[in-house]
């Protein structure tokens, strides 16, 4: 499993109050980009799209693992739940590299090259697939007891 640098780390707790403030805008911008793959936009509820659900809802689970970045435990029923709504919706672990080639230019998108900078990109990379191997290796048990059973 990755671990986060400790320059990563603080990067990522100081630009929590700009995703507080601007974490809709991003997951937004990300959900666009992202859903120039139509293989990818079929895995997501449109209806939670358009009503901008799905958007606020990253936005809050993102803010909350950015606060939480030094506290993982905190995240324990977060993760559990977002592994399961993956599992149920066929997400897999290639999926994963798509939705890190959005994500990160909408960071620098909403939040300008000033923010933006490609020290914090770095940063969130580094904390996005941290991240992303939690719920990689939670999914494929998941899968595997689904299958399983």
């Amino acid at each position: 499993m990755r671990t986060l640098s400790l320059d990563a780390l603080a990067i990522v707790k100081a630009t929590a109050p700009a995703l507080e403030k601007h974490g809709v805008a991003i997951t937004t911008a990300m959900y666009r980009r992202l859903f120039g793959n139509s293989e990818i936009e079929a895995l997501f509820d449109r209806a939670a799209q358009v009503s901008g659900e799905q958007p606020r809802r990253l936005a809050g689970a993102i803010l909350a693992y950015a606060k939480n970045i030094d506290r993982l435990q905190n995240l324990g029923s977060t993760v559990e739940r977002m592994v399961l709504r993956h599992v149920q919706t066929g997400v897999k672990a290639e999926h994963y590299p798509h939705v890190a080639a959005a994500l990160l230019p909408a960071i620098r998108e909403v939040l300008g090259d000033d923010v933006a900078t490609d020290e914090v990109l770095a940063a969130w990379g580094e904390a996005y697939w941290m991240l992303a191997d939690i719920l990689i290796t939670a999914e494929a048990r998941a899968y595997e007891s689904a299958t399983a059973a």
